[in-house]
């Protein structure tokens, strides 16, 4: 069967050890799932969504930052993973050292059948405290907006990185070690400009991976990498995987 892939990234794939992967809202967006910086729709279309992702915000108006957190929730909630989403679901049963990390909070990589994926800004379908940051899975049923932590009564909050606040270091150790020690990496969906995960594939290359980027269009990583494989990674990745494992 011919493919549109060079045959030094088929070899890669399929003898590589370890596989890298960063995905980034491009994937999500194939789905239907808006990038944070869109514009937002109906009610929220009067505010800024980095002005509402912040500790700060949530101090001032905790009910308004919950429900914006809470409408977004609905949004990721009603897409469902796409064909790129299933591909790299896929490409980790294949390879023997595989690590999916993913600057997007909706859970549709879970969702697609991913394990043990590094959620470097967090997790919307997840809930912690604000006061101590420690997760929340259960709470009493309530009116109040929004609810109480059930250990210390402080307000809860979502799960996800807001700006102003460091990624958490098991994820962000994690995904540094993987870009480290991998033979190939990823790039997909991404913009290539929010740190630190746009160094993951600069940490690659100085190691000495082969670096792949799956985009629509090029970035600041572009000219760095070995292969742009330009186009949605709802298309090429199940081509990819295809051509490797037929």
């Amino acid at each position: 069967m011919s493919h549109p892939f060079p045959p030094v990234l088929i070899e890669k794939l399929k003898t590589a050890q370890r596989v890298a992967v960063l995905t980034g809202a491009g994937v999500s967006a194939e789905s239907g799932v808006p990038t944070f910086r869109e514009a937002q729709t109906g009610l929220w279309a009067q505010y800024d969504p980095q002005e509402l992702a912040t500790p700060r915000a949530f101090r001032q108006n905790p009910k308004l930052v919950w429900e914006w957190y809470a409408w977004r929730r609905q949004l990721a909630a009603k897409a469902e993973p796409n064909p790129g989403h299933l591909a790299l679901a896929e490409m980790g049963k294949r390879v023997p050292h595989f690590t999916l990390i993913t600057q997007n909070v909706d859970g549709l990589h879970p969702r697609a059948g991913s394990r043990h994926v590094v959620a470097l800004h967090g997790d919307i379908t997840r809930t912690k405290c604000f006061a101590d940051g420690r997760p929340v899975a259960v709470w009493p049923e309530t009116d109040q907006i929004p609810p109480r932590c059930p250990r210390c009564d402080g307000l809860l909050r979502p799960d996800v990185v807001w700006f102003g606040e460091g990624l958490p270091p098991d994820a962000l150790g994690t995904a540094v070690s993987a870009a480290r020690s991998c033979d190939l990496f990823f790039s997909i969906g991404t913009s290539a400009l929010v740190q630190p995960a746009a160094s993951l594939p600069i940490e690659a290359l100085n190691s000495g991976a082969f670096v792949v980027e799956i985009n629509l269009n090029e970035t600041p990583l572009t000219p760095h990498i070995h292969l742009l494989l330009k186009g949605a990674s709802g298309v090429i990745l199940p081509k990819l995987i295809q051509a490797v494992w037929a």
